[in-house]
């Protein structure tokens, strides 16, 4: 119930006995504190402690381990790494790694030198390739990066615990962290997040390769006022909207890590929300890390006022569930166990989640025990630098690219027929890396990857067209355009702002702590493309952006658009892979792109059915969530079910013939869409409940199955509290995308009493 979930706070009398330093805007969801340290110096440890046995019950060895715990090092383990130097015990660090390791980039992840990792496409850019072994693969090759260097005797560097996926929804364009999630579906997201999840983590059954710590726990989607704002919604879209991504990243992905948000879920933070212990842990099972927000302690005294000091607020935390704060916490937690808000007893209970973390990590057992122990040894290769890895990200970036319009065939491009091209914008002869990037070993800019795709493959052979740069929108680059046989003018957003933090030079641009105010294309990039295309009707619009971009003037008129996300090392191969038929789009968009502010609700509206998402928007958008283009065409016929009726504990399996009835090779996305007719209680218009990308030749049929169970279909009852799957009938829809599947392609099955 979730008014049981939303208690009044009741704040203690103050007690000024903690001095903090002058506030500082947080730095980043996540972003680490200085670690407390242990005043214990290093001794040597027999190698017989019951803690050190890889042999005993894991529960058995951490309650040997917290027994030879001081006061001061339990406080210090609820730092940004549980290590006890006097007993030899390791931690690990916290990084991040939404699209890549972070171990540098524009934020200096890491704290040194830059190392370079491998940068795949933004986590929005991962979500358009709709493909989960795809997401999985990037997590494993995060994972094994990790490991290397933090192994590796030459960096000595990162962590194991990594904070991805964002298993946040973008139920508004608006949204300044766009660019860190997926998409605005539930299933979606949460089956990309668990995907992610269990490619971190590895599929050994003891060890984990790293720790996946999801964030930011719950319904985070607004940047203005974040450190206050209250995210308000009922118990049903609380169950089945906000909160399903990361129950399926805990339950069926293996999370045992979250991280709470700056926000506060129907008035109360969700720092100290009853739903972190009595859902999170107690229902979901997660006995790992619950961690603060970067400065989240500092901010429910400071910002939401919900305390009246900071050893009231951790105490709070604590008892709420938390046990690992990404802040100053020892001389808060030290004051909240002397006026008796703590005791040692919830320590110790709270560093339980922290060891158990570690043991999965190998941290506690010997090398020879941890299957990824050699990662990083002497002589074995810096994995960021081989060719299988660069190949690898061309083929995600490739698979991340959608085909917005292609209205005069233009694409794909025949590159023995053309002699001149033009690359018009700033956005064309670069790679932008976000907030939560690293820094990549090499980045090929589109301008570069058309250069190189159109170079003579022999040595000797005579040169391909001829490639015109103009890195601006003036009278310069419309000439280049004009000359050219083909134009491709990449626009787009910054995906920094181009500014410092909490700004941005753009209202249509938006990042961390700010949200966009805009959600069109910038007036100057929106009038040069109407200039180029009176200029050059063979142009191509290349819109390279974290987030939906409204085109009024392109979308209508612009004969081809292609969508691509930043920060991806292989950026320019991929576009010129898609741009010359090497490669056929088959990515999809992950939101609803609507036309104009005007078919939005308020952006702290934050219940859905006032218009939000594909589940509930019921005008014309732009393009419809799930959409993306194809140089083939396909064709959906026999869609049918494996029974006519399914008990409330079966699975159904879904059957539909795809044929690809064009020329080309080429991916299409099955999207199964579900509605409930004769449902007691209000559903979505549709929701979105299977989906498969695969590969069909030309002229030849796939017949694709989809899994359905039916407890996928229920919804949260608030009498009972509980999932019910509602008897009656389902309408099943399939299509490319949630406006397609209103085509014929439909069945009805009965859900049994």
């Amino acid at each position: 119930m979730l008014s049981r979930l939303t208690p009044a706070i009741v704040v203690l009398a103050a007690c000024p006995l903690f001095a903090t330093t002058a506030a500082q805007p947080p730095r980043s969801p996540g972003a680490p504190g200085p670690a407390a340290t242990s005043s214990e110096t290093s001794l040597p440890v027999s190698a017989t402690l019951p803690f050190q046995n890889p042999d005993l019950p894991t529960e058995q060895r951490i309650t040997d381990l917290i027994a030879r715990l001081t006061l001061e090092e339990k406080i210090d383990c609820l730092a940004l790494k549980a290590a006890v130097p006097r007993l030899g015990v390791k931690g690990s660090p916290h990084i991040e790694g939404y699209h890549g390791v972070a171990q540098g980039g524009p934020s200096n992840w890491g704290r040194r030198n830059p190392t370079a990792t491998t940068q795949f496409p933004q986590a929005y850019g991962l979500g358009e390739t709709w493909d989960p072994e795809l997401v999985h693969a990037v997590a494993a090759q995060e994972a094994l990066e990790a490991r290397y260097l933090y192994q590796s005797e030459k960096y000595a560097r990162s962590g194991l615990i990594v904070r991805a996926p964002n298993a946040d929804l973008a139920r508004d364009p608006r949204w300044g962290r766009t660019e860190e999630v997926f998409g605005e579906d539930a299933f979606h997201v949460g089956t990309l997040a668990t995907a992610f999840t269990h490619g971190l983590q590895g599929d050994d059954p003891r060890y984990w390769k790293t720790a996946a710590l999801v964030k930011h726990f719950l319904a985070n989607s607004n940047e203005d006022g974040r450190e206050f704002s209250s995210s308000n919604f009922d118990e049903r879209l609380w169950r089945e909207y906000y909160a399903k991504p990361f129950e399926m990243a805990v339950r069926q992905g293996g999370a045992r890590a979250i991280m709470a948000a700056y926000n506060a879920v129907n008035g109360t933070p969700a720092h100290v929300h009853p739903m972190l212990r009595d859902i999170v842990v107690r229902e979901w099972g997660l006995d790992g890390i619950v961690c603060t927000d970067g400065g989240g302690l500092r901010l429910l005294v400071e910002k939401h006022k919900a305390f009246p000091d900071l050893p009231t607020a951790a105490a709070a935390c604590m008892k709420a569930g938390i046990n690992h704060f990404l802040d100053r916490h020892k001389d808060a937690v030290t004051e909240a166990l002397a006026r008796k808000l703590l005791t040692e007893t919830d320590l110790d209970a709270a560093l339980r989640g922290l060891f158990r973390v570690s043991i999965h990590l190998g941290l506690l057992d010997p090398a020879e025990r941890v299957p990824y122990s050699t990662i990083g040894t002497a002589g074995t290769p810096e994995p960021w630098a081989q060719p299988e890895t660069r190949a690898f990200v061309r083929r995600v970036t490739q698979r991340s690219i959608v085909l917005l319009k292609n209205s005069a065939a233009l694409l794909p491009l025949d590159k023995d027929k053309l002699k001149s091209i033009a690359v018009v914008g700033p956005l064309g002869n670069t790679v932008l890396a976000d907030w939560y990037s690293g820094t990549a070993p090499y980045t090929v800019s589109p301008r570069e990857g058309i250069e190189r795709f159109l170079a003579p493959t022999t040595p000797g052979a005579a040169g391909g067209a001829s490639v015109n740069w103009v890195g601006d929108f003036g009278a310069t680059a419309l000439e280049a355009v004009r000359k050219a046989d083909v134009a491709v003018v990449c626009v787009g957003n910054h995906p920094l702002g181009n500014a410092g933090w909490e700004t941005v030079t753009d209202p249509s641009d938006g990042k961390e702590a700010v949200d966009r105010k805009s959600i069109n294309l910038p007036p100057e990039q929106e009038d040069f493309v109407r200039r180029a295309y009176a200029a050059n009707p063979r142009t191509i619009v290349v819109l390279v952006s974290n987030f939906p971009i409204a085109l009024p003037w392109a979308a209508e008129h612009a004969s081809t658009i292609v969508h691509l996300t930043h920060a991806s090392q292989e950026q320019g191969n991929a576009l010129a892979d898609v741009l010359f038929g090497a490669v056929n789009p088959g990515g999809k968009l992950t939101q609803t792109w609507p036309k104009s502010l005007d078919q939005l609700p308020p952006m702290m509206g934050y219940d859905l059915r006032q218009g939000r998402t594909y589940q509930y928007f019921t005008g014309a958008p732009q393009y419809p969530f799930g959409y993306g283009l194809s140089y083939t065409t396909f064709a959906f016929s026999g869609l049918r079910a494996g029974a006519a009726m399914v008990s409330a504990a079966g699975t159904l399996t879904v059957g539909v013939d795809l044929k690809n009835t064009g020329s080309r090779d080429g991916d299409e996305v099955i999207q199964l869409y579900v509605r409930y007719p004769a449902s007691k209680v209000s559903r979505p218009l549709k929701q979105l409940r299977a989906f498969k990308r695969v590969t069909v030749a030309a002229g030849a049929t796939s017949t694709v199955e989809l899994s359905l169970p039916a407890a996928d279909l229920a919804y949260w009852d608030t009498t009972t509290h509980a999932w019910v799957v509602e008897p009656g009938p389902v309408e099943l829809l399939v299509g490319s995308s949630s406006a397609d599947c209103d085509l014929p392609q439909r069945t009805m099955i009965t859900i049994s009493p």
